[in-house]
């Protein structure tokens, strides 16, 4: 048997709290493109869909009382979603500015490269990691 080949990811689905303060984080302040935005009124929940340069998308959903996160980082499940940047230190000073808490810069003992954690507006923890 073989095994199946995938490309890429696709997307990844995010659940936040307050549709508002979250659609801001990921279109104003990383930048990313709103392909799409609907409004389902029969699950009273938004659902945004956003671009990468690189073609990959974020589903931005709101649901009414979602449960919170359990813990952060080391929840089963998801740990974390990590961007890919040039210039990892120029990337959090933007987000400083912006008034967003960032961990100092680690390098990645394997390979070398910087890296970073921040959060969005829920907690969920996101990295920027150097490219090659």
């Amino acid at each position: 048997m073989t095994a199946m080949q995938l490309d890429r990811i696709h997307h990844v689905a995010i659940i936040c709290a307050d549709y508002a303060v979250s659609k801001r984080f990921y279109t104003e302040v990383l930048g990313l493109r709103v392909i799409a935005e609907n409004y389902r009124a029969a699950r009273d929940s938004y659902k945004l869909d956003l671009a990468l340069p690189d073609g990959s998308q974020i589903e931005l959903f709101s649901f009414p009382d979602a449960p919170a996160r359990p813990t952060r980082p080391e929840a089963q499940g998801l740990r974390h979603l990590s961007f890919e940047v040039r210039d990892v230190q120029a990337a959090a000073d933007e987000l400083t500015v912006q008034g967003i808490a960032v961990e100092p810069l680690c390098t990645d003992e394997y390979t070398g490269r910087r890296f970073t954690f921040f959060a969005d507006p829920d907690g969920l923890p996101l990295e920027l990691y150097e490219a090659s």
